[in-house]
C-alpha cells in the first residue's frame, strides 16, 4: 500500500503551499505525497483558519488541511471555514494512512521507558498497545505529534508516539512501528485554493457541496437526496454541521460521485439551487483513492441528457418526434 493516495491536479501546480503545522506531522507527510509540493515552497501554519486565510489573502497558492479521520470523524474547524468563510474550492484530496510509531533516542530500551510524550489523540489511538507494552510508563500530553518527537529528542521524555516523518526529522530510533489500535485508520486531507475553474473530469471524480436546507419545508433533506438519487448520483459522505444561527440549524456537507462538468451533476446542482436555502460549491476533483471510474446508471449519461434536451426542443418547436 502506498504511503498516501492523492488525486491529480492538471494544469499549473501551485508554487507556494501552506499546511497545518508544525513540521514533522501527518499534515506535512500528506503534503509531501503531492509531487509538485515536494519541490515547492512550504509553510507551516498554526491553525486551519490561519492556513486558509493565507490562501484567501494571496500569500499562498494552496493549503492542505485535514478534512476527516476514519476514527475521529469530521474535522469541525475545516468544515466551519469552508461553509462560512470567504469562498475556497477543493482541488484535490489526499488520503493518508495514520501509522504511529514509538520513537526514542538511539540506545533506548523499551523496558526502561518511564515517560512517553504524545498528543492526546495519538495516545487515544494507541491505548491498547501502550497498556500491553508500556503499562507502567507515564503518558504525557503535548500539543502535537511534532512536539512529542521534539520532547523525545531533547530528553524531556524517554520516548514519543509520533508520525514516521517526525521520528526521521529528529533522527530518532523507531522502537516499534504501526502501534495504532486500528491499523486501517486513514486521515483525509483537502488541498484548497482560491475559486477557479475546477480540473477537468477524469471519470472518477468527487464533487463537494455545502447545502443549507430550507428549514420551513417538510422533508427538505429528503428532497435534496432525491434530486441526487434520480440522476444516478451516489453520496460517499454526508455530514451535518451547525450553522451557528440557533439550535437545530445545520449545513450538510455532501461528497457526490461525479463532476460539475457532467450533465447529471449540473442538473442536480441546479435543482438543489432551486429547493435549498443556499448551496455552496466546494469543488470537483479526482477521487483520492481511485475506484476505477463511476459509470452512469441508464438514462443519466451526458448523451442521455443531450438526447432528452433535443427531444424537448423539438416538441416545443412543434416538430414531429
Amino acid at each position: 500500500m502506498p504511503a498516501a493516495y492523492a488525486g491529480t491536479m492538471p494544469g499549473t501546480a501551485p508554487t507556494r503551499y501552506v499546511y497545518l503545522g508544525p513540521e514533522g506531522t501527518f499534515s506535512e507527510q500528506a503534503l509531501l505525497s503531492i509531487p509538485a509540493a515536494a519541490t515547492a515552497a512550504r509553510t507551516a501554519a498554526r491553525s486551519v483558519p490561519e492556513a486558509l486565510d493565507l490562501v484567501r489573502a494571496g500569500e499562498a497558492d494552496a493549503a492542505l488541511v485535514p478534512l476527516e479521520n476514519s476514527i475521529g470523524g469530521q474535522v469541525g474547524v475545516t468544515l466551519d471555514e469552508l461553509a462560512h468563510g470567504a469562498p475556497l474550492i477543493i482541488t484535490r484530496d489526499v488520503a493518508l494512512p495514520v501509522e504511529f510509531v514509538l520513537a526514542a533516542r538511539a540506545g533506548t530500551v523499551v523496558a526502561a521507558i518511564g515517560s512517553v510524550a504524545a498528543h492526546p489523540q495519538a495516545s487515544a489511538q494507541c491505548r491498547r498497545w501502550l497498556r500491553e507494552n508500556l503499562p507502567d510508563a507515564a503518558v504525557v500530553d503535548v500539543l502535537s505529534n511534532a512536539a512529542a518527537a521534539t520532547a523525545a529528542a531533547d530528553g524531556t521524555h524517554a520516548a514519543a508516539i509520533c508520525a514516521p516523518i517526525g521520528a526521521a526529522r529528529h533522527r530518532l530510533a523507531v522502537l516499534a512501528d504501526k502501534i495504532a489500535d486500528h491499523p486501517g485508520a486513514m486521515t483525509r486531507f483537502a488541498l484548497v485554493a482560491r475559486p477557479a475553474p475546477p480540473p477537468p473530469p477524469t471519470g472518477d471524480d468527487l464533487t463537494s457541496l455545502a447545502v443549507y436546507i430550507a428549514h420551513d419545508r417538510v422533508g427538505a433533506l429528503l428532497a435534496v437526496l432525491t434530486e441526487l438519487s434520480v440522476r444516478g448520483i451516489n453520496l460517499t459522505r454526508i455530514e451535518s454541521w451547525p450553522t451557528g444561527e440557533r439550535l437545530g440549524r445545520y449545513v450538510f456537507f455532501l461528497d457526490c460521485t461525479g463532476h460539475v462538468a457532467q450533465a447529471r451533476m449540473g442538473e442536480a446542482m441546479q435543482a438543489l439551487r432551486r429547493i435549498c436555502a443556499d448551496v455552496r460549491f466546494l469543488g470537483s476533483y479526482p477521487r483520492a483513492v481511485p475506484e476505477g471510474g463511476t459509470s452512469a446508471p441508464p438514462g443519466t449519461s451526458d448523451a442521455d441528457f443531450a438526447d432528452a434536451s433535443a427531444w424537448l426542443a423539438r416538441l416545443r418547436a412543434g416538430e414531429p418526434t
